[in-house]
């Protein structure tokens, strides 16, 4: 029990707690001896009613920080005081009866790529080790205005180039469900954090993937949104055309409620969107039996890995009472992902990469160089271009579906040694989340089964512009009828 004035403890005993609801008595009896086990949903509920505190909710987190993050490798900073601090002052707000929304004393964590007033971020690289931003991102200002408590920034593959987390100054991540395997990249260590229990929720960045793979490869719900839906503004770009920021939670109504938060048009951001923000987390019942199913069979569906292809096909079926076709379709002809990212993330980078090459990793400093100098001008204006024509067209691919389903990764996790090998992993492991960055459609990694080895195995579902209301209801109508996010790595300190 967490001695201060707001601890479980002391609402009961002064009169002040309110009563739990049957709903969620049996939720806080089973998770009592360690609240981690709750979901984002579940603990701001008992947050809310004040049978749990905020400084106990963030002391879990940093209790399991601290006793798992050794294997795990997930976090470079913890903002233990820090977190310990806002936590305190979130009690003493609702103890005054402040009218709050459900991330109000939350703990979350961000990825290190991604700004943080006061606290470094690093990028994961040698070069950014000691960079402290002096303002917050517009993704963490949003969250904290929603009341979340910052643990702290969570390991990546270094400058978000890469998709195995295994590529770090800090060392690689790991899988919790197989500690010997690579958590997906490039938000891993978002993902493993989130997965083992050492967050509520986190932030994490997609430019080919990397949201959505780790989401799948770590067994949790992560939402890559539309292309300008949140904002970018205080993320170190890794391509300015294709950066997105997404949550990766442990259910879709975690995911739900930290889009809302993160939602919404910046005007400083010159990719930001300006369309109206939903309240998704209050639309996820797909009232619609008539859904319409497309499944792009070529190529996401080719040289699928056999247990992955079994557990894709039997999540379809599962969806099938909501669904009033499910049709085989081709998406259109997209253009070469890597002139646009290559020459976007040298453009960034190329000051340094002169000055400093030593202070990249091997892989990194070589994907920049080999695959970023030598794009002609003309290769990526003709590829920029077609990004955005694309873009505008897109639409025309909804007229007859909702929403496309697929596998998110076509190929199990590897080992995490030889990094070699895992950067010859990437265009394999992002060949089915990378179309959707290019077209900025909004997509989302569900767990839909593990394979006998005990990995997960994630869905993607992919919806209209905009559309992140039907892609989160189709998403939890599916999580709704199956089992498998209620599974949880074992992990042993």
């Amino acid at each position: 029990m967490t001695a201060h004035a707001f601890s479980r403890r002391g609402f009961l005993s002064t009169g002040m707690g309110i009563a739990v609801g049957a709903s969620l008595a049996p939720a806080l009896a089973s998770h009592r001896s360690d609240l981690t086990s709750l979901t984002l949903s579940e603990a701001a509920e008992l947050l809310a009613r004040r049978a749990v505190s905020a400084v106990e909710l963030t002391q879990a987190c940093l209790d399991r920080i601290e006793k798992f993050n050794l294997a795990l490798n997930a976090f470079i900073t913890v903002t233990r005081e820090q977190a310990l601090a806002v936590a305190r002052q979130r009690d003493e707000e609702l103890h005054r009866g402040k009218r709050v929304g459900p991330l109000y004393g939350i703990p979350i964590a961000v990825k290190d790529n991604i700004d943080t007033a006061g606290v470094r971020t690093t990028a994961a690289s040698e070069l950014f080790k000691d960079r402290v931003p002096s303002e917050d991102a517009e993704v963490v200002r949003r969250l904290k205005e929603a009341g979340a408590v910052v643990l702290g920034k969570t390991n990546l593959q270094e400058f978000a180039y890469g998709g195995s987390s295994a590529v770090s100054y800090f060392g690689p991540v790991h899988n919790p469900w197989a500690l010997e395997r690579v958590p997906g990249g490039s938000s891993g260590g978002s993902a493993a954090a989130t997965a083992a229990g050492l967050c509520f929720g986190s932030l994490g960045t997609d430019t080919a993937g990397s949201v959505r793979m780790p989401a799948s490869y770590c067994g949790i719900v992560g939402l890559k949104p539309t292309y300008g839906r949140v904002s970018n503004r205080g993320s170190i770009p890794l391509s300015w055309t294709l950066d997105h920021i997404g949550p990766l939670c442990r259910t879709v109504r975690d995911t739900a409620l930290m889009l809302e938060a993160i939602a919404g048009f910046d005007t400083r951001e010159p990719g930001s969107a300006d369309v109206p923000v939903d309240r998704y987390s209050r639309a996820l019942t797909l009232r619609n039996s008539k859904l319409r199913i497309g499944v792009p069979r070529h190529p996401f569906f080719d040289e699928l890995d056999p247990e992955i292809a079994a557990a894709v096909t039997a999540a379809i079926d599962v969806l099938r009472p909501w669904a009033e076709s499910v049709r085989d379709m081709e998406l259109p002809p997209l253009p070469a992902m890597h002139f646009v990212m290559g020459t976007e993330a040298y453009a960034y980078h190329e000051r340094w990469i002169a000055d400093s090459p030593g202070k990249y990793q091997p892989d990194t400093r070589n994907r920049l160089i080999e695959l970023s100098e030598h794009v002609s001008k003309q290769d990526y204006a003709n590829a920029r271009r077609a990004c955005d024509l694309l873009r505008s067209d897109i639409r025309k691919l909804f007229a007859n579906v909702d929403v496309l389903i697929m596998p998110t990764v076509p190929v199990p996790p590897s080992l995490i040694e030889p990094v070699a090998d895992n950067a010859a992993r990437d265009p394999e492991r992002t060949r089915n989340t990378w179309p959707f960055d290019v077209t900025g459609l909004p997509a989302i990694s569900v767990p839909c089964g593990f394979s006998r080895s005990g990995l997960p195995i994630g869905l993607q579902i992919v919806g209209a512009p905009f559309a992140e209301s039907t892609v989160l209801a189709v998403a939890y109508a599916y999580e709704q009828a199956t089992e498998w996010h209620r599974r949880k790595p074992a992990l042993s300190a």
